[in-house]
């Protein structure tokens, strides 16, 4: 509903001098936005908008829909996110954009060929940047850096790189370049890992039994691999042998200590989604814990006015160290970069329909 969203912002704006930007990431509803989602937009000031297949149609719908949010905001690289990974994870879809693979599919062009695997990975993610940049699109909720485990949920499965953190860490270089090679800035998930997990954190509170030593071995090491990555986002996982009390989007202990700390992150961390059911209580007080525990940017999805403003209110705005980082990810933006299109296009080709 879209009742109260007013008083609601009043907290928000209290805390502003001027177009301060918010500390948070938002969705929207549908195909462009409504009055009331302007009105919001303009008072709150979020630092992003995440899109989903709701708010995707065609080229010059989505196009139009980034332009509006970043006039609204006035600023000309205000971040837009999607999750455009490929396979069952695949926002904007045929007829109007390409099909692209999962993540398994770079794993098994590797293991055909290591050089050729990494090529062939690092154009196609140059193609997709293409295709997200003509829709006014600059960050790609991609790599997946999680390393799965034998029995673990399939909520990971295919979208994996492969089953070794050193497999892992190389692809997922591979697609990140390729990205950025293209003007679009990668996001590392699911920090520190969600390779363990044995349920979906869409739908429960997945807890992680594994040793630190373990951790350490396996799931950290990606994250560690491309901790010069600019932004990376947390998973809604316990880890007991870290903090078993909470999840890592919640634990001072796991984002000081593992995060900033063993795994040497030191860019711009956002939660993953509040709205998910991993986590309870208001969604209020989700986002005054993610934040006290040491994310900088507060991310929600689904689009539900009455929760984002909830989110709005506990991300405060852009300050002190979360700032800096929120701007020297940006920072990381460039025009893309000439490349061979045909190649890429043979590439995916190939990676779609592997010869056998």
């Amino acid at each position: 509903m879209l009742y109260g969203w007013r008083s609601g912002i009043r907290s928000i704006r209290a805390n502003r001098a001027g177009r301060m930007t918010g500390a948070f990431i938002t969705g929207c509803e549908g195909l462009a936005l409504k009055a009331d989602e302007v009105s919001f937009l303009r008072e709150a000031q979020p630092w992003g908008l995440i899109l989903f297949a709701r708010n995707v149609d065609t080229p010059d719908q989505i196009r139009a829909l980034t332009n509006h949010f970043r006039e609204i905001v006035g600023r000309a690289d205000a971040p837009v996110l999607i999750d455009q990974e490929g396979g069952r994870v695949q926002r904007m879809r045929p007829p109007n954009w390409r099909k692209y693979p999962p993540g398994r599919a770079y794993a098994e062009a590797y293991g055909r060929d290591a050089v050729a695997g990494l090529r062939a990975t690092r154009l196609v993610y140059r193609l997709l940047a293409q295709d997200l940049q003509h829709a006014g699109i600059n960050v790609d909720c991609v790599p997946v850096l999680d390393v799965p485990q034998p029995g673990s949920h399939d909520i990971i499965g295919d979208r994996a790189y492969g089953m070794t953190p050193e497999q892992v860490a190389l692809l997922g270089r591979a697609a990140a370049q390729g990205l950025m090679d293209g003007g679009v800035l990668p996001i590392i998930k699911h920090i520190p890992g969600h390779g363990r997990a044995f349920a979906d954190s869409h739908l429960e509170l997945p807890v992680v039994d594994a040793t630190r030593g373990e951790l350490e071995r396996v799931d950290f090491a990606p994250f560690a691999a491309l901790a010069d990555i600019p932004m990376a986002m947390t998973a809604h996982v316990v880890y007991t042998a870290l903090d078993p009390d909470n999840c890592c989007t919640l634990s001072p202990t796991v984002i000081g200590d593992v995060i900033r700390g063993r795994i040497g992150f030191d860019g711009l961390i956002m939660s993953d989604d509040l709205s998910m059911k991993a986590l309870k209580g208001s969604f209020r007080q989700r986002g005054e814990q993610a934040i006290a525990a040491g994310c900088d940017v507060l991310l929600h999805c689904n689009g539900h006015m009455a929760e984002i403003v909830e989110v709005a209110a506990a991300a405060g705005t852009l300050a002190g160290h979360a700032e800096k980082r929120a701007r020297r990810a940006l920072s990381f933006l460039r025009g893309p970069e000439e490349f061979d299109v045909e190649a890429a296009e043979m590439a995916l080709e190939a990676l779609i329909d592997p010869v056998s």
